[in-house]
């Protein structure tokens, strides 16, 4: 097999996130193993505030822009529904007083049918549920996205299986004791799509969009 070659240009942009849905599974790999190794020598806190997901986690700052020291990110880019399934007990084995949810949308972009997709959702939910039973639950919705960048292929065309996912989240949530914050009021135009100048690629936050989010949801993280 042929050596590949990741230069710099390309490391960058994976990075970024621009990959989505492209198969690159070895540095993915690195990248969750990386985190969850550095998750497992941070243990959660009873008091601590808990924002679990993919990149747009990630890549929040939220202890600053909350103001509040003991909130915690535990986003890992490019993870998946399962990803955090497999990893969830590094949150809730600390019992922690809230988990912000946010994952899904690297999964619709694979193409996953909404009843596979919420299934899943569900059987993590409710995994979280059994094991931290004390633990306020937060499903917060899929993100609006942007297909006017053109920047991820495999999202092109999923507004409606974004919505389809907001409706089971929103029912998983009912049924399993969570709240569900809906994030569209917040970062959503009159077209339906994410702000323009809340993103650069259509999909990311950038520091507006991160603000209008976390402004969003002040105060169900403060209550």
């Amino acid at each position: 097999m042929n050596r590949i070659v990741i230069t710099a240009a390309i490391r960058a942009t994976i990075a970024a996130g621009a990959f989505i849905g492209a198969t690159v599974p070895v540095l993915a790999d690195e990248y969750w193993d990386q985190k969850t190794s550095l998750f497992s020598i941070l243990p959660i806190q009873s008091n601590d505030i808990v924002f679990v997901g993919n990149s747009i986690t990630d890549g929040g700052e939220f202890s600053e822009l909350f103001g509040i020291p003991n909130i915690k990110n535990r986003g890992i880019r490019s993870d998946v529904i399962t990803g955090v399934e497999k990893r969830i007990s590094q949150v809730t084995s600390g019992h922690p007083a809230k988990i912000f949810l946010l994952i899904g949308i690297n999964d619709i972009s694979h193409g996953l049918t909404t009843a596979k997709l919420a299934e899943r959702y569900e059987r993590l939910v409710k995994r979280i549920r059994e094991e931290s039973p004390e633990t306020k639950v937060y499903l917060q919705s899929i993100m609006p996205i942007n297909n006017d960048f053109g920047r991820y292929r495999n999202l092109k065309g999923k507004e409606n299986a974004v919505r389809a996912l907001n409706v089971e989240i929103e029912r998983i949530a009912k049924e399993q004791g969570a709240k569900f914050i809906d994030l569209w009021p917040y970062l959503a135009g009159a077209d339906g799509k994410l702000k323009k100048q809340f993103t650069n690629d259509g999909l990311h936050l950038n520091g507006q969009g991160y603000r209008a989010w976390t402004n969003g949801i002040r105060n169900d993280v403060k209550e």
